[in-house]
């Protein structure tokens, strides 16, 4: 579904990706993880759009999407969350599913709209001002319920799991295994915390410096003595 080929990213004379590849099948749920400043965040803008690589390609669904624009990938099925909540001012939770339904999929339907919204628990607080009266996990849960709306076949989730006190997160990593299994939706995470990302995914991709130095499975990734010093600065035995 989503295939990276040497994608590389430079602001100014900094490589914050360098030469990144990797590939995710569809209904795959996959970890990027790494330490701050690992180029995590960078590469979730450069496949949404929001940022544009320095070199390599970015296939999705057989599109090269370089050349494409937020809107049309959109279209294509792929969307994403943000790492600090970006409710759309002065609409209500519903109306910010609505705006983001019609410019990810050219129409509004309602029926789906709420579907989503009850599905994330957020039905109650469907007429509330999103921008004011929400607490951190709805903020949280409406960056997923806006993203859904565009009927994505992959989510980019960008720490949507940071903030939560451990119930919260707990609850919240529940909410997103249900919601892989009822929506059939490729996921692609980015979280720091090693447990929730073993229960969750199935394959870990890790970043550092902006390499790709370890894709496997959680157990494989966390061994890594690589890894293990990328996140610690010692070598392990």
């Amino acid at each position: 579904m989503l295939r990276l080929e040497d994608v590389t990213i430079r602001f100014g004379g900094l490589t914050a990706v360098n030469r990144v590849s990797m590939e995710i099948a569809s209904h795959e749920v996959v970890g990027l993880v790494g330490p701050n400043g690992a180029g995590k965040t960078t590469l979730f803008n450069a496949i949404s759009g929001l940022v544009k690589p320095s070199g390599g390609q970015i296939i999705f669904d057989s599109v090269n999407v370089l050349k494409t624009s937020l809107h049309a990938r959109a279209r294509l099925g792929i969307g994403r969350s943000f790492q600090i909540p970006q409710p759309m001012h002065e609409l209500t939770v519903r109306e910010n599913l609505l705006v983001a339904q019609r410019f990810g999929t050219g129409k509004v339907v309602p029926g789906k709209v709420d579907e989503i919204l009850d599905f994330l628990g957020l039905a109650d607080k469907a007429g509330c001002n999103a921008a004011t009266e929400l607490a951190l996990s709805e903020l949280k849960a409406l960056e997923v319920a806006k993203a859904l709306a565009i009927a994505p076949k992959l989510l980019l989730l960008d720490e949507v799991l940071a903030g939560l006190e451990t119930n919260g997160k707990r609850r919240f990593m529940q909410m997103l295994t249900a919601l892989h299994k009822k929506f059939g939706i490729g996921i692609l995470i980015i979280e720091h915390d090693i447990e929730t990302i073993s229960k969750l995914c199935s394959r870990v991709c890790v970043l550092n410096f902006g390499e790709l130095i370890a894709d496997g499975t959680p157990e494989q990734v966390f061994s890594d003595p690589q890894v293990i010093k990328s996140y610690t600065g010692e070598q392990h035995a």
